[in-house]
């Protein structure tokens, strides 16, 4: 059995000194090494004069022995007669909170120390914060320094409540609590006698103790496709690591992205074949037919799919030093492939003090906040909740190919924010994802308004031919083609205009469930009206453009005499003459057609619609 580990808490909280003073206790350190670790401890060690600094058998660092901090994560492998550890030594600085998540990435457990004079404080805080949000389940919170406190107990209990409260917040299923001194060794891998009305185990024991085998997902079959084998003709296997679930000979599995039906034929592994395979094992799949599947594809079973989408939403810790900004150009990499992408939102941004939500442009170095990405293919996805494996991954700087951040999956697809389409009720099995994998496209509505005769027209035939041309599927819903036939019962009034927004948006809603790019040229002269479609239509997939011509020129260039009959009282509540117009406060784009060619005015819109990420 097998225990992964992280140790991890504020600066000068003891992290080294436990994981050091467990390797000591354990008989894990040889001679030789204990007697370089003395001679260490008299030019660099921090524990006091004639004392072992055991922080030193970690922090090998020059710098971090220099310091007395550690900077990077240094990991140490010991065993017992009961389990095999891997423990993953975590830096406490805010500014290497970087590293402490990367370590944590694999661990099922966390130790997260206190010093008992401080008690709760803020890296605390963060570091909880990350571990929860990493989805490790099991805590242990070692109060440590407790001789420095004369091993009071009442310390050790406000510390122990206080943690309890700010815990009830996160989402730490299994929390223990022991007092300890790393440096005495008080409670490490033996109770101490110095504090009796301790009666919990040491720290070794529960480390020993702890049941993680439940928490690995044997139930959603995942297998990311790493290579494929064929040393010759009679043989072609598929590898790599299984990410969750269980696979047998003779089960029916589907790859994805393609959707092909197979059957697994043989589970091979270096040692032979094996009648069941389960996750994290390595081993190589052959097939009974002959599929094309390669790097990159994700083989499942069919009735358990995960998530085939290009956009979804991740909570997202940023690692490099230039900030995130909205609508970066990054590479995503995750388990089953990379592509190109784009963040196209930032929702908010984490205050781990207060755990509260805060608006936000950009995220910094260290910092925690939820994105929105988009892809330009789709990916093989899954919740992180539901599978650590398919559910995460990393954006990296496209030219530089330095790691920007880590993400954690939350919602994939229609859950990410999108309005539900017109099909969930059951009337189709088809989903989203699929129409945006056939169509290589997110369905979305470009809203143009403005005044009559500012354009609006001529730019959406524009905009139409140039998408067509690219290879995507769009239409345009002219206002004045649906009130001839759909709101032909309407007439211009203020409240039947709205009625012809709602219609407008309701058709537009409908066509981009099914996929299609949707151009809307309508007045639409009130920003009540268009800020319910927007509503309707949701926001990710509405892009309000404002044809802004003045009225003057748009009356200069009316060859239809509409102006003159409105001037004339022909035509009553006419936009801009006996009706108002209210051009947006804040469109997506605005187009002064009054000084571009309609041409040119659709390359603009095209532009923004791929910025936006909807192909």
């Amino acid at each position: 059995d097998q225990l992964r580990l992280l140790t991890c808490g504020s600066v000068d909280d003891g992290k080294s000194t436990l994981i050091g003073r467990l390797l000591h206790d354990t008989k894990l350190v040889y001679e030789d090494h204990l007697e370089a670790l003395r001679r260490d401890s008299e030019r660099h060690g921090k524990a006091g004069k004639g004392e072992v600094d055991y922080a030193l058998l970690c922090d090998g660092l020059k710098s971090e022995r220099e310091q007395g901090i550690t900077i990077d994560v240094a990991y140490r492998y010991f065993s017992t007669a009961r389990r095999t550890f891997i423990v993953a030594d975590c830096p406490g600085h805010e500014q290497y909170t970087r590293n402490m998540a990367t370590g944590a990435s694999t661990c099922n457990l966390a130790v997260i120390l206190i010093d008992a004079r401080h008690g709760v404080i803020t890296q605390t805080k963060r570091h909880s914060f990350i571990v929860s949000l990493l989805g490790i389940k099991h805590v242990l919170v070692a109060v440590n320094k407790m001789d420095l406190v004369d091993y009071d107990e009442a310390v050790f209990a406000g510390i122990r409540r206080d943690y309890i409260e700010f815990a009830a917040k996160l989402d730490l299923g299994d929390i223990r609590f022991v007092p300890i001194s790393a440096l005495r060794g008080d409670n490490i891998t033996t109770q101490s006698a110095a504090m009796p009305w301790y009666t919990g185990p040491a720290v070794l024991e529960q480390l020993e103790s702890v049941h993680v085998a439940s928490d690995r997902n044997l139930v959603d079959f995942r297998f990311p496709v790493q290579t494929v084998i064929r040393p010759d003709t009679t043989f072609r296997g598929y590898a790599g690591s299984i990410a969750a679930g269980t696979v047998r000979p003779g089960q029916e599995v589907m790859v994805l992205p393609s959707r092909v039906r197979t059957r697994v034929e043989r589970v091979v592994t270096y040692d032979g074949e094996l009648d069941e395979a389960f996750a994290p094992q390595a081993v190589t799949l052959t097939l009974a037919d002959e599929v094309d599947a390669s790097r990159g594809d994700v083989i499942v079973h069919p009735n358990n799919q995960p998530h085939v989408a290009s956009e979804f939403e991740a909570m997202l810790v940023w690692m490099h030093p230039a900030p995130l900004r909205r609508g970066q150009q990054v590479q995503v990499r995750t388990a089953a492939g990379s592509v190109p992408g784009t963040v196209t939102s930032l929702r908010y941004r984490i205050d781990v003090n207060t755990l509260h939500r805060n608006e936000a442009d950009t995220l910094g170095l260290n910092e925690i906040g939820r994105v929105r990405v988009s892809c330009v293919r789709p990916l093989v996805l899954d919740g992180y909740d539901r599978s650590r494996a398919t559910g995460s991954f990393i954006l990296v700087d496209r030219a530089s190919c330095a790691t920007l951040g880590a993400g954690m999956v939350r919602e994939v697809g229609v859950a990410a924010g999108e309005r539900a389409p017109a099909t969930a009720a059951g009337t189709s099995l088809v989903s989203a994802e699929q129409r945006r994998a056939l169509l290589g496209q997110r369905g979305g509505v470009v809203w143009l308004t403005g005044l009559p005769m500012a354009g609006k027209s001529l730019v959406a035939a524009e905009l139409e031919q140039r998408l067509i041309e690219s290879g995507h599927a769009a239409t345009i819903l002219d206002g004045s083609r649906v009130r001839a036939d759909l709101s032909r019962d309407l007439g211009f009034s203020p409240e039947d205009r709205g009625e012809q927004a709602r219609r407008l948006a309701a058709v537009g809603a409908l066509m981009a469930d099914a996929g299609l790019l949707v151009i809307v040229a309508s007045a639409s002269p009130y920003h009540s009206a268009r800020a319910a479609a927007a509503e309707h239509v949701g926001a990710e997939r509405f892009c309000e453009v404002h044809c802004s011509a003045p009225l003057d020129w748009c009356e200069a260039h009316d060859d239809r005499g509409i102006y003159a009959r409105a001037r004339a009282g022909e035509l009553q509540n006419f936009t801009g003459i006996s009706a108002p117009y209210e051009p947006p406060e804040q469109a997506d784009l605005e187009l002064p057609t009054h000084e571009l060619e309609p041409a040119v005015a659709a390359q603009a819109v095209y532009r923004r619609m791929a910025e936006r990420g909807w192909f």
